[in-house]
């Protein structure tokens, strides 16, 4: 990152392309070893299951139900306590709701994956207990693991969990976002920084290992399921045939 302080447009837009040159320099070992895992869960006809609490909530909808995505996928996310554990709304709006003990294994219950099921998880600070307590819960029944995480922070703080572990030491395959200490790219004159950068990094390692995947599927014979865009003609109807292979394995409400 550049010394000045300026903010604007520009220099977001050149702070941002630079970071995403480094995390696709320092992830290919990552996003072929992930890719490898995403290929052999999609072969054997297992499903993504991807979760994240706050903004990287963006990841997981990068991951589950996009055009242009993989179809075996889903998003864990707190609402599922309503829409699938029949929860009143108003547990929602506890705001230390996703620090509550029990609460990961309550949501992998309501997903009800199966085996083969693969994570990916999603946390910039790699920290937050309940994205730990997920991680040690899908690790303990025997999942592979991919988790996106920003290194440089989640080295930087504490391990808040009290089994003294972060995601990135839990996970088969880590993917580096590269995001800065804080997340946000641009010193303020006054202190702090302004606009932050994992969305975007960790989107574009999100397409880059599925990318890889559906290369790797290809190459190996098999057919990938992939959504096309609901608005384009015939595509919503197309989609939906792909997903009844699926059946109720796939969550789509609410998403």
């Amino acid at each position: 990152m550049a010394d000045d302080v300026t903010t604007s447009a520009a220099r977001f837009a050149e702070e941002a392309r630079a970071a995403i040159d480094r995390v696709i320099g320092a992830n290919r070992d990552s996003v072929a070893a992930a890719a490898r895992l995403i290929a052999d869960c999609v072969a054997a006809d297992g499903i993504l299951q991807a979760f994240g609490t706050g903004h990287s909530q963006a990841t997981a909808l990068e991951i589950s139900g996009r055009a242009g995505g993989l179809i075996p996928t889903n998003r864990i996310a707190l609402n599922d306590l309503v829409l699938r554990g029949g929860d009143d709304r108003s547990v929602l709006t506890d705001p230390l709701l996703e620090r509550s003990p029990g609460l990961a294994k309550r949501l992998y219950e309501l997903t009800a994956p199966r085996p083969g099921d693969l994570f990916v998880i999603i946390s910039n600070s790699g920290v937050n207990n309940s994205i730990v307590d997920m991680a040690l819960h899908v690790k303990a029944e025997g999942h592979p693991l991919i988790a996106i995480t920003s290194l440089e922070h989640t080295r930087a703080v504490p391990a808040l969990h009290p089994s003294g572990k972060r995601l990135a030491d839990l996970a088969d395959a880590v993917l580096d976002n590269g995001a800065p200490y804080g997340d946000a790219l641009l010193p303020l004159p006054g202190g702090g920084a302004l606009c932050g950068v994992s969305t975007i990094t960790s989107a574009m390692l999100v397409q880059m290992t599925v990318a890889e995947a559906v290369g790797l599927l290809t190459a190996e014979g098999h057919e990938a399921p992939v959504y096309v865009s609901a608005n384009v003609p015939g595509g919503f109807e197309r989609n939906l045939v792909l997903e009844q292979h699926y059946g109720e394995r796939l969550h789509r409400a609410g998403a």
